[in-house]
């Protein structure tokens, strides 16, 4: 019984370190639904608390079930005080936040679980920033881990210093994960390219700051459902929202939404990919897992419509497009302002291994793809797309150029920034890109 609680506890702290390195990194203090029970449960065993378990259990078998119990309060209390003073984060239930609009919904924990809702901070006191990247590999079997690894194994060696800084700088980081977390099931028969990483491997997304993990593409599944399952239960682990997979459809094509300066914005993810009837990549049902596919896309509007009448900004990430082609082809072109009409709000697409242009539906921005982020070997342009949200919507759309090459991606600079702007200007000839990459609609 004891030994079983301790082993508890040891998990819950390698748990809490992983978590609190990318805190740390962020400057910012961050706590979703029922987080501060665990945060706190976590950081117990630093602190000695195997030890006043062991007597608790030795008293309760001599006092009876009274001396087993331990008041809730109590408990919370000692929890609470002990935590370190720069983790610590406001409870939800005070008078100040339930006098928000979302008050009711921050005070109730069954609540915001069962309706993938995270309570949030950001960096300024009325916007919150999101930063998007694209495809990301871990894989040790294919080129970036394998060079990483070579190279010494942190971070560092496969992003920028300086990249990693404007990455760790947003409030919120997502990320398409293309590939399994699992060492377990068999990979898809005649499929050319199969990924999957060791489950160790999830610690470089803290180290690069990412808070929501995208697994609505075309790799998620090569491992079968078995690897899909492992997925979710590590990222889980990790304490990073998965997005665009899940155990069902309901779990699959559920929004995440996120409550921060008495905002509350959703993010739903889905893909296209593969354009089959029979995809290797299972789409999620009523009672099986998978990804959230919509190449018949009327339940990715139906999805959309109804995160626009719960939240106050919608985000749609989407798997789509033709490989290694800089133009969106007919189904992005259809799709897209289809999804504006449906309340999104703004429109983050990946898939074509390249960039490709942005443009508006209304006032409604859509990036077409992100590219590569840090995927292989290539020498690519990339990028890092980050957006400022307030209580009006969208205040800024920020194309930030980048470069892979020799397995590792760095900011872009000087001839080669100016070089990648000028690229999408080309293929976005509806917006004006500044010199710093700010994006705006042209006016007719």
């Amino acid at each position: 019984m004891l030994s079983d609680r301790l082993e508890y506890f040891q998990k819950c702290d390698i748990l809490y370190i992983m978590k609190e390195k990318n805190r740390q990194k962020k400057r910012k203090h961050r706590f979703g639904a029922g987080a501060i029970f665990t945060l706190t449960l976590c950081i117990v065993l630093s602190i000695g608390m195997a030890g006043i378990l062991s007597m608790v259990f030795f008293k309760g078998e001599e006092t009876g079930e009274q001396g087993k119990t331990v008041k809730e309060d109590d408990k919370e209390h000692f929890f609470w005080e002990k935590m370190p003073e720069e983790v610590q984060a406001e409870p939800v239930m005070g008078t100040e936040v339930q006098n928000t609009r979302y008050g009711h919904e921050l005070a109730d924990a069954e609540y915001m679980r069962a309706n993938y809702i995270q309570a949030w901070e950001s960096s300024q006191p009325d916007t919150v920033t999101f930063g998007f990247i694209g495809d990301i590999l871990f894989d040790d079997e294919y080129a970036i881990m394998a060079n990483l690894l070579r190279r010494g194994k942190t971070i560092d060696n496969g992003i920028s210093g300086d990249m990693l800084t404007r990455l760790q700088g947003v409030d919120v980081l997502v990320a398409n994960n293309e590939f399994p977390f699992t060492e377990r099931g068999t990979p898809t028969e005649g499929k050319t390219y199969t990924f999957r990483a060791d489950e160790s491997t999830v610690a470089y997304l803290h180290d690069i700051g990412v808070d929501v993990a995208v697994l609505a593409n075309n790799h998620i599944y090569d491992f079968g459902e078995t690897g899909l399952l492992d997925t979710l239960d590590v990222l889980e682990r990790a304490g990073i929202p998965a997005i665009g997979a899940g155990r069902n459809l309901k779990e699959a094509s559920a929004p995440l939404y996120f409550i921060v300066n008495d905002m509350k914005i959703a993010i739903v993810a889905a893909t296209q990919i593969e354009r089959l009837d029979n995809p290797d990549t299972k789409g999620a049902t009523e009672d099986g897992a998978g990804v959230f596919r919509c190449w018949n896309p009327e339940k990715l509007y139906q999805v959309v419509a109804e995160a626009k009448e719960q939240s106050d900004f919608v985000i749609v990430f989407i798997h789509w497009g033709t490989e290694n082609q800089a133009e969106p082809d007919w189904a992005q072109l259809d799709q897209a302002p289809k999804l504006a009409q449906a309340g999104a709000d703004l429109i983050i697409g990946d898939h074509s291994h390249c960039l490709q242009g942005i443009t508006y539906f209304d006032d409604t921005p859509v990036i077409y793809s992100l590219g590569n982020f840090w995927f292989n070997s290539k020498t690519l342009d990339t990028c890092m797309v980050q957006v400022t949200i307030g209580r009006n919507g969208l205040e800024s759309f920020q194309f930030i150029p980048a470069i892979q090459s020799d397995c590792r991606v760095s900011l872009a600079y000087g001839e080669e920034k100016s070089r990648i702007l000028a690229y999408m200007r080309g293929l976005s000839p509806e917006v004006t890109i500044d010199a710093e990459g700010y994006v705006s609609k042209n006016i007719h």
